[in-house]
């Protein structure tokens, strides 16, 4: 499984921005993949700073681009 510095470098060569790692366990979490719970995060059930929607189809083409889903 790639890590999320690998999904990032994806993103920032095919979209030039960088994806947040909050991002990225966000749509994990919607595509039923397990992402780790950061210690930092205070509530389990509560999201700080989802992942727009609009940078949801890129962070989930590197998914499909790494055989993630």
């Amino acid at each position: 499984m790639a890590t999320y510095k690998d999904i990032q470098a994806f993103i920032k060569t095919e979209n030039e921005y960088a994806a947040k790692t909050c991002w990225i366990a966000h749509v994990k979490e919607l595509r039923g993949l397990k992402p780790r719970i950061s210690a930092r995060r205070i509530s389990p059930d509560k999201r700080v700073h989802p992942c727009p929607e609009n940078k949801q189809a890129d962070i989930s083409a590197a998914f499909k681009y790494f055989g993630m889903v």
